[in-house]
């Protein structure tokens, strides 16, 4: 049998756990890697003369049959993979980014060339679930998902609630550990999981989910004093990506923080562990939970689906078509004004009569009933932290509640799971 000759792009931690993997695996040759400096000091043991750092030398070698790419960001990451596509080579990636951003385009361009662009690693790292989706899974439909897709977030939420520390405290404590980057903003700010809910939606619903109809908001706003009052009130504070779509194809995507009820399984996915529950027909409700990177987690992913294509590899002309994109059609979104949650809010307001009743009355006015409101306590300056959940309602009414609230201090406005 052939060896399947591979190229990667990216010898960082991931392309290190891929190369250690892959020395187990007699059916594959790592042929070239590229990397930006060849003489690096490197956790693997590399042979120099398969480094280079010219990319171009990987996607234009006539011997190499797959292209790994592991660099991530849109570019030079889509120079590198179209022109491999267009020389005939196959792709596997972790680019979740490049996948949000130009999947359409990379599909299409992937079907023309006759090649096959597999990526379960860009989703939830050593989670199965691209490739359950399109295989064991292709007869459901399925309409819902909810998933904490990444780690540093839900490290520091867990770390909040844990410790009672503040987010600035915990984010230094994982930037010291290797779990936040010195610019967290991918992560904090929700658009690492708004890049992968956007693909994993657009799998699972079979219509392309656009990235700029992704509703996202991130972590920074969330106090030590919710994460208390989520906990009294049964509930833990997760960042979630969310999606589902109705039967017109209607398609309602966002990554925010939600309290989460902890009779579910998602509020007690801690650390850096991930976690997707997918809702359909006729499997019902299931839930996969892993790590969701990480060296050997992800590299899993990676390798999985090399051995995918080399196990197809010169046995037929169309290879792996249950793994192809296939459907074309657009899903309508739903903006965020136009969807229905249920709602934690937490108020500061004078410790005066009438307080209480004036905010039920503003909801009712509103049609907006409350599942509970309670005030919590009086400060020094005779003010009382009154804390409330609503009822399912429209988020454009839940803004006008907040903006009727006068002489009240919103200080928290929090989605609330179903």
């Amino acid at each position: 049998m052939n060896k399947l000759k591979v190229g990667m792009i990216g010898l960082g931690t991931v392309g290190s756990g891929v190369y250690k993997t892959l020395q187990e695996v007699d059916t594959v040759e790592i042929v070239k890697i590229g990397v930006k400096n060849i003489n690096k000091p490197r956790s693997v043991d590399v042979p120099s003369e398969i480094l280079t750092d010219n990319p171009f030398d990987i996607v234009n070698d006539p011997s190499i049959d797959v292209v790994v790419e592991l660099i991530g960001g849109v570019e030079p990451a889509w120079e590198y993979i179209s022109t491999a596509i267009k020389n005939g080579k196959h792709i596997v990636t972790a680019n979740k980014e490049l996948l949000a951003k130009k999947g359409e385009e990379l599909f299409n361009l992937s079907e023309k060339y006759n090649r096959v662009c597999l990526y379960e690693a860009a989703i939830a790292g050593g989670i199965p679930i691209i490739m359950p989706i399109k295989t064991i899974l292709a007869g459901n439909k399925i309409n819902k998902i909810q998933a904490i897709l990444n780690g540093t977030t839900n490290y520091i939420l867990t770390k909040m609630d844990t410790d009672g520390a503040s987010y600035e405290d915990v984010l230094r404590e994982a930037q010291a550990l290797g779990y936040a980057e010195t610019d967290p903003t991918g992560d904090v700010e929700g658009f690492d999981a708004a890049y992968k809910i956007t693909t994993l939606a657009t799998i699972a619903f079979k219509q392309r989910i656009k990235i700029e109809n992704v509703y996202r908001e991130g972590i920074t706003k969330i106090r030590t004093e919710d994460m208390a009052h989520a906990n009294e009130l049964g509930y833990k504070i997760k960042l979630i990506a969310n999606a589902s779509i109705d039967e017109k194809g209607n398609a309602d995507v966002r990554v925010h923080p939600m309290l989460v009820s902890k009779n579910t399984m998602l509020a007690h996915i801690d650390y850096v562990t991930n976690a997707v529950a997918i809702s359909g027909h006729p499997i019902g409700n299931i839930v996969l939970s892993g790590p969701g990177a990480g060296e050997f987690p992800t590299a899993s992913s990676v390798v999985g689906d090399i051995l995918a294509i080399q196990a197809e590899n010169g046995t037929t002309d169309y290879m792996l078509p249950m793994m192809r994109c296939h459907h074309h059609n657009t899903a309508t979104p739903i903006k965020i004004d136009d969807t229905y949650n249920k709602y934690y809010i937490s108020i500061t307001a004078p410790n005066a009569i009438g307080v209480i009743a004036k905010i039920g009355t503003i909801c009712a006015n509103k049609n907006i009933s409350l599942a509970s409101i309670v005030q919590r306590e009086v400060s020094g300056n005779n003010t009382a932290v009154i804390t409330v959940i609503t009822e399912k309602c429209q988020e454009r009414l839940i803004k006008e509640v907040v903006n009727e609230l006068d002489n009240c201090t919103v200080e928290s406005l929090i989605r609330v799971a179903e």
